[in-house]
């Protein structure tokens, strides 16, 4: 089920508003199943009618671990090529340092 956007409207007049006037991180100390840890980005917001002061989350990331999802989205990681061989033949090298 895909996520509605944030909005962040003021709850005691319901204007919306739409930057906050300061911004944080949180950083959760404990990493979800997927090993990912939480960066949730939290916001002080006024309201430009009536100017009432609330918090409110701006947005959250989840970094580490098998992906990054942000704001509900998973962006795929690029696929690891599988490493390349290389055989090096000792004894040609042997020959060349004997003269």
């Amino acid at each position: 089920m895909p996520r509605k956007a944030r909005v962040n409207k003021c709850p005691k007049c319901g204007t919306e508003v739409k930057e906050p006037i300061k911004t944080w991180q949180l950083v959760a100390p404990i990493p979800d199943k997927k090993g990912r840890i939480t960066v949730t980005v939290m916001g002080v917001f006024q309201c430009p009618e009536c100017g009432y002061k609330w918090r409110g989350v701006v947005s959250k990331v989840k970094v580490g671990g098998t992906g990054i999802e942000i704001g509900g989205k998973e962006i795929k990681e690029e696929e690891k090529r599988p490493p390349r061989i290389i055989e090096i033949n000792i004894d040609n090298l042997e020959e060349e340092f004997e003269d």
